[in-house]
């Protein structure tokens, strides 16, 4: 990668960002408009029982959750050896191509199919766009890189799920997804006009990169990251509910909170992103600490409009700041299969969004109440922070990374840890 001007250095990661704002956007808007995608998917169901219809059309944000999960590992092997511009375009088109088939689809099966495919670029995109920032920031910035990157899909929560919410609501689901399609098809323009050529690991193989997963450090960090998303899921998604039912305000205060949300995972980011630079484990086990706080901030406060806000802050700023540490510490513990570490933060993220999910409505169901789901973020968090330490056990004894693992890896030599011991 040649050396650029800083102004084409921040259009490049602006391009880069711009591709994460899309994926964040089309993510989570179904959230906001699965009521609309249920009343037009399944409409007999819905007039026999809306509840039902929204629950079957639930399907549709698993599908993707699912397609995340089984792309990034995937993507990642097979195109680690690929130019990085290459790939991040042919992602990003794919997106497009994706998110328009979720527009045009006509029945909910079809939907449901191209919201798996759809999923599929997810991981392999922030996983590769992060190693190119990391590379366009120089050394000593990994961590910063995964957060800039990261800070598309962060600020997508505050900008861009409310607009297009709001436009699907207007307008209809489909002419929805359609402006999401556009928001990739300009992060693909984007990423040819500005993102410059990088290489990718012309040394780079399958069998490599899949080495990652015959590490315990690797599946430590991996069930570290599922496991605290999954106590923040557990309140995201719930959000509606608590400001209902436990601070007893109006649904019109439902927006706000997650706007409010959003801009702590915002803030959270970057924070996370530096405390990561300075150390990616240190910063796990700091982080763990500061989302108990920030949940038991919630539990407390929950009752009062202010209360709630700040809490759902604090949640969302604590949560955001262990995805770049997180995926900061997969990078270190992987080796020379870096590519395959960036991504498969985002498959553990959405592992964490559907257990979340998932155990949440467990507990409301059991009649906990709807704060329920954030005393289990509370718990969650024991597991989480179990793992992060057995990842530490298991590679305290490291003494650095053999040459097997080094030999010829432009992208470990630009995204290895200074010191081999786990910090």
């Amino acid at each position: 990668m040649t050396s650029l001007s800083p102004a084409r250095t921040r259009l490049a990661l602006f391009a880069l960002a711009l591709g994460g704002f899309g994926i964040g956007t089309t993510e989570f808007v179904a959230m906001g408009l699965l009521p609309d995608m249920a009343r037009d998917l399944v409409p007999a169901l819905w007039d026999a029982s809306p509840e039902q219809a929204i629950a079957r059309a639930g399907w549709i944000v698993t599908a993707y959750a699912a397609g995340v999960v089984a792309g990034a590992p995937t993507i990642a092997a097979i195109v680690a050896r690929y130019p990085r511009k290459t790939v991040l375009t042919v992602l990003a088109a794919a997106f497009t191509v994706g998110t328009v088939a979720s527009a045009v689809a006509p029945t909910f099966e079809t939907v449901v199919a191209a919201r798996f495919l759809a999923g599929l670029p997810h991981g392999a995109y922030f996983g590769i766009a992060a190693l190119v920032a990391a590379r366009l920031m120089g050394p000593g910035k990994r961590g910063q890189a995964v957060a800039f990157v990261l800070a598309g899909l962060t600020i997508a929560n505050v900008i861009g799920v409310p607009a297009i919410t709001y436009l699907g609501q207007q307008a209809g689901w489909r002419p929805a997804y359609l402006a999401v399609a556009g928001l990739f098809a300009l992060s693909t323009a984007s990423i040819i006009a500005f993102v410059p050529r990088a290489p990718g690991d012309p040394g780079a193989t399958m069998g490599r990169e899949l080495r990652a997963f015959a590490r315990p450090a690797v599946w430590f960090a991996l069930l570290t990251g599922a496991l605290g998303f999954g106590g923040f899921f557990a309140v995201y998604s719930y959000v509606s509910p608590l400001v209902t039912e436990v601070t007893g305000a109006t649904e019109s205060l439902v927006p706000v909170a997650l706007v409010v949300l959003g801009l702590g995972m915002t803030a959270g980011n970057f924070v996370g992103g530096r405390l990561a630079d300075r150390g990616a484990l240190r910063a796990v086990f700091q982080l763990f600490g500061v989302f108990v706080a920030a949940l038991l901030v919630l539990i407390a406060g929950a009752g009062s409009v202010p209360g709630l806000l700040l809490g759902l802050f604090l949640v969302g700023g604590a949560a955001a700041a262990l995805s770049p540490a997180i995926q900061t510490r997969l990078m270190d513990v992987a080796g020379d299969s870096q590519t395959m570490a960036a991504a498969l933060n985002h498959s553990a993220l959405n592992i964490g969004n559907a257990l979340g999910a998932f155990l949440g409505g467990i507990v409301i169901a059991a009649g906990w109440g709807y704060l329920a789901p954030t005393w289990l973020g509370l718990v969650l968090c024991v597991p989480g922070v179990v793992c992060a330490a057995l990842g530490w056990a298991a590679t305290r004894g490291d003494r650095g990374p053999s040459p097997d693992e080094t030999r010829g890896t432009a992208d470990a030599q630009a995204t290895a840890p200074s010191t081999a011991v786990p910090r």
